[in-house]
């Protein structure tokens, strides 16, 4: 083998070739590198962190965690509760292939699934018609089958107790049809009239069990219990009756029939039955037939745009009370790692790469936050479905599903807590001395007077702001002007924490150093001062509200009879025999102490006339006593101030369904009952009634001694002859109730018209409880089931449960926000502890210390949220009452009232902050050894 040596020329060594130059990275490529690297490290250095701070960890987790927990708790019940379109025809079917309605004997359109319908060319026919199965066999041709389901049937049967109100359905579980829509608990199916299957509900409700008996109210008819069945779509006390139990009489507007057909329920069949007046509701969607269109689920109009900002900006306020209840230990973690920041520094590290080691905090603990809620919130809402469906939304959800791009907007604002949350310490730390951070130094920042200046032009934009929403009664600015007010007082609360410091020169010690450390901290207490502050406010505005509403409510308050009067009215008008006024009155002595009772009757058509048509009899106002405007009529800016402004027109909102007029017959001796009209002035009315006259309770119906009758009679679906008449009348000068004509028994025969008894009015002495009114309906039992309306007087009174749960929630905020800074305070001041300790402090200066710095978080955050949330109530009250200022019918204003009940609860807020920072608490301080 020859080798060839390479020759080369003398004094020359071997010089290894020099590897090719890469050329250069773009610019923008190389910064995008470096900002990788520098938040992989960062990442790395958080994770790090949070490993080694378990107990802070824990907590900012916790905080982040648990709103996403509740959050998508309720996210995912409420997807599965809304049933998709395919779910609730299944629900509705169960195994049969359509649903049929008879609606009317004309052709009707519908749409592709069946819930609405319409009428063709105008054609309107007789509402609902009693169809039997024959009749809708022949409809749908041979080899059909059908059975029908009636619901909505109200029961009422005899409990343990007293009797219950129950829901009834009249359908023959024996049939696959019909037992495709319920779910077999125990027992059977029931075979025979005296049978019936009970819900899960109904049985314990009813406190019986399998082969008990269940009795009507009235006693009439017993049922053996043979099954219990549960009925996907009403998860409450449900009867399921057996057809031949129920007559079928009247058409009841829920009655259906469920179809089994040979083939498909196509086009043509739903066109065909559609030409009979038939609704067809089909298991799967034909073509739609020619109507109006279904809107589109995902467009979004004016009013769901501005609920959409309202709702985005209530997001918004939320979010905002996260990331000031998490800032302080986020602030604390950095505090305890300004030696590290400052190494980090010292390293090359500049100021944007030290904001991104603690803004990764936030990234890290947001994203473990929003994991965690995420997992434990869907899990949550899967473990405790059967609860939330019996006691929530009583029916059955449909399949196990959550709802997605919900869940991951959650995450993403839980991932934006934990970053904003950590934007103050971030900025914070890229500022502070890297000298001081080395030594283990503090140094307190300066006070800042821009921050005071943003913080006061903030505050008085937002009221402004707020105050022009009011104005123009938009909800979105008024909340956006509220937001700007409270992010407006957070950037003044540091000034504010310095100021009262320097007032606390003259406190005692314990006081004097809380107050110091506050300000020394400001960056650990002012974000939970304004915590505590936004959950006050948000409670007290409401409270505010909610107490003006129920004023509101009280002042426009109108009695239906005198204080303490009882009207009694049958449950089944039409069942006989009726008890007579002998053995009511009985009764009501007996039971109700009553004085004196009285039958109640009202207009009926004649008896001669057909068994649909309908009369309707109300006094007329004298032309020139008549309002040329109606409520419902959409007026102009003008015409409503017009409306105002004329005297004719002083109509109260409670008066919109108000030109209604309950008409009575009445010969005088239920008047006084009705009216609590004085001695006199019933006697001037009996005797009018008792000549053939009538009785108004507003005297501007009364024109010359008459009074105009008008007549409206319905005949059969359609518009039949209406008249007027002129009577003697009489109008009573203070009469309690609504407005009322009472018709005597010749004036209503002149009318050409009939009348009949609805009930009974009594009068007792004082409005009788609960147990006197079982009693009394029991004493009538057998006459059939009666319903009582007693007139308490006035509105009820009683504190809003509501608004105690809202200073309850508050109060929770504020304690746990006062607990949190608290703790972190106290960690932050272990060294100055020491130092006490060294020095001869007792052991109980760290507990009062302690008890201190509680009483100044709790007790500023309350009282600056008492003023915020007293100013919040004030701009909405007005907003709504300028919205009213111009509306007619006249509605009544909003008073402005104090929510004391909330305020006395938030007032012993501060106070049980300060009790639960002493008792939990050590009163050993620690010694520990400085190593410098």
């Amino acid at each position: 083998m020859t080798v060839r040596r390479v020759r080369r020329a003398s004094g020359r060594a071997d010089v290894p070739a020099a590897p090719p130059v890469a050329p250069p990275a773009p610019a923008g490529r190389r910064r995008l590198a470096e900002l990788t690297g520098s938040w992989r490290a960062a990442l790395r250095i958080a994770r790090r962190e949070s490993r080694r701070a378990r107990r802070r960890t824990a907590l900012v987790l916790a905080m982040i965690a648990l709103p996403v927990l509740v959050l998508a708790f309720l996210a995912v019940s409420y997807d599965m509760a809304e049933l998709t379109p395919q779910e609730r025809i299944d629900r509705r079917l169960g195994v049969a292939d359509a649903e049929l309605r008879w609606i009317t004997d004309t052709p009707i359109g519908q749409d592709e699934w069946g819930e609405g319908w319409y009428t063709r060319e105008g054609d309107h026919g007789p509402n609902g018609r009693v169809a039997t199965a024959a009749e809708v066999s022949t409809l749908l041709g041979p080899g059909s089958r059908v059975t029908e389901v009636r619901a909505l049937l109200p029961l009422t049967v005899r409990g343990p107790e007293r009797d219950e109100n129950v829901e009834g359905r009249v359908l023959d579980l024996t049939d696959p049809l019909a037992r495709g829509l319920v779910r077999f608990r125990a027992g059977r199916a029931p075979r025979q009239p005296g049978e019936v299957a009970v819900s899960p509900a109904a049985l314990r409700r009813l406190d019986v069990r399998l082969g008990d008996a269940v009795a009507t109210a009235d006693g009439t008819r017993a049922y053996t219990v043979v099954g219990v069945v549960e009925f996907p779509d009403d998860l409450g006390p449900v009867v399921a009756l057996h057809p031949g139990a129920v007559p079928r009489s009247d058409p009841l507007p829920d009655s259906s029939w469920l179809v089994d057909v040979p083939g498909t329920v196509d086009a043509a069949l739903v066109s065909r039955l559609n030409d009979h007046g038939v609704l067809v509701t089909p298991r799967h969607p034909t073509i739609p037939a020619a109507g109006q269109s279904r809107p589109w689920p995902g467009s979004i109009g004016p009013s769901s745009a501005t609920d959409l900002s309202t709702g985005v900006l209530i997001a918004g306020l939320g979010l905002l009370e996260v990331v000031l209840l998490v800032g302080p230990a986020f602030a604390v973690g950095v505090r305890r790692r300004r030696r590290d920041l400052a190494l980090v520094a010292v390293a090359g590290g500049d100021a944007a790469q030290l904001r991104r080691v603690v803004l990764a905090d936030g990234v890290v603990l947001g994203v473990l936050g929003a994991a965690a809620g995420l997992i434990l919130g869907v899990g949550a809402a899967f473990a405790g479905r059967p609860l939330v469906e019996q006691y929530v939304f009583g029916a059955r959800f449909g399949g196990y599903r959550c709802w997605p791009s919900a869940l991951m907007l959650l995450g993403g604002v839980a991932v934006l807590a934990g970053v904003l949350a950590a934007l103050a310490p971030a900025w914070t730390a890229a500022r502070q001395d890297v000298i001081a951070g080395l030594a283990g130094r503090r140094t307190p920042p300066p006070s800042r007077a821009r921050w005071l200046t943003i913080g006061l032009a903030l505050v008085a934009g937002g009221a402004a702001l707020a105050a022009f929403g009011a104005t123009r009664t938009s909800p979105a600015v008024i909340l956006t002007g509220l937001i700007l007010g409270e992010l407006g007082l957070v950037c003044c609360t540091p000034t504010l924490i310095g100021a009262l410091a320097r007032l606390g020169r003259v406190l005692p010690l314990a006081p004097r150093i809380a107050l110091r450390d506050a300000s020394r901290n400001r960056a650990v207490a002012a974000p939970a001062i304004c915590a505590v502050m936004a959950a006050v406010a948000g409670s007290v505005a409401l409270g505010g509200y909610l107490a003006s509403d129920g004023a509101r409510d009280t002042r426009a308050y109108q009695p239906m009879l005198p204080t303490g009067h009882v009207l009694v009215s049958a449950t089944e008008p039409t069942r006989l025999p009726r008890p007579t006024l002998a053995e009511v009155t009985t009764a009501a002595q007996a039971q109700l102490g009553a004085g004196a009772v009285a039958a109640v009757h009202t207009v009926a058509c004649p008896p001669d006339g057909n068994p649909g048509d309908y009369c309707y009899v109300a006094p007329r106002l004298p032309p020139e006593r008549a309002c040329p405007w109606l409520p419902g009529d959409n007026l102009s800016p003008a015409e409503r101030r017009q409306a105002r402004a004329d005297p004719r027109c002083q109509l109260r909102d409670g008066d919109y369904y108000g030109g209604y007029v309950e008409t009575l017959v009445d010969d005088g001796s239920a008047l006084p009952i009705l009216t609590g009209a004085d001695p006199a002035a019933t006697a001037a009315a009996t005797a009018v009634l008792r000549a053939g006259g009538v009785v108004v309770t507003d005297p501007r119906y009364l024109h010359d001694g008459l009074v105009t009758v008008q007549v409206s009679r319905a005949e059969a679906g359609t518009d039949g002859p209406n008249g007027a008449s002129d009577l003697p009348g009489y109008a009573l000068p203070a009469a309690v109730g609504q407005p009322r004509l009472l018709l005597s028994p010749s004036a209503v025969r002149q009318l050409g018209l009939n009348s009949s008894q609805t009930g009974w009015v009594i009068d007792t002495p004082a409005p009788p409880d609960e147990n006197r009114q079982e009693r009394f309906t029991g004493a009538l039992r057998s006459f059939g089931a009666f319903s009582l309306s007693v007139e308490q007087g006035a509105a009820p009174r009683d504190v809003s449960p509501l608004l105690l749960l809202l200073a309850a929630a508050a109060g929770l905020i504020t304690v746990g926000a006062a607990g949190i800074a608290t703790a972190l305070a106290a960690a932050e001041g272990r060294a100055e502890l020491s130092t006490l300790a060294a020095v001869g402090a007792a052991p109980a200066v760290r507990r009062l210390l302690a008890i201190c710095q509680a009483g100044v978080i709790a007790g500023l955050g309350s009282v600056l949220g008492i003023v915020a949330g007293l100013g919040t109530a004030a701009i909405v009250l007005f907003s709504v009452n300028r919205q009213y200022a111009t509306s007619w019918p006249v509605s009544e204003p909003y008073p402005f009232l104090v929510p004391w009940p909330a305020l006395g609860v938030l007032v012993l807020v501060p106070m049980v902050a300060m009790l639960g920072a002493g008792l939990f608490t050590r009163a050993r301080l620690p010694i520990e050894r400085r190593l410098d």
